[in-house]
């Protein structure tokens, strides 16, 4: 399994695909299976065709996030710009470090 350096609540920008340059909040990281994904707010918007049920009675097409593979997106800087991940021992803790700033995210 791959080290996963994106967390929920981070800020990031797709880098590749028909979301390319969206940028959004990342919502849920999916770990599970051959590969992580993650769904982040207002990318990848896919509609899908519900029954109604007891939650929804209405039913209808309902737009919701699909999952990207976690290699299509990158953390964004303060600036807005695609950044990688480094880490540093801060005292008794481990710190995530955006390589283009310095600064700690």
């Amino acid at each position: 399994m791959t080290k996963v350096k994106i967390r929920r609540g981070d800020n990031v920008i797709v880098t590749t695909g028909r979301n390319k340059g969206l940028k959004g909040e990342v919502l849920e990281v999916i770990r599970k299976g051959k590969d992580p994904r993650v769904v982040v707010a207002g990318v990848n918007v896919v509609k899908r065709h519900t029954k109604p049920s007891a939650a929804n009675p209405q039913g209808g097409i309902v737009e919701k996030e699909a999952p990207l593979h976690i290699s299509n997106v990158s953390l964004m800087d303060e600036t807005g710009k695609p950044t990688k991940v480094a880490y540093r021992i801060d005292g008794d803790r481990k710190v995530r470090i955006a390589k283009t700033t310095g600064k700690e995210i």
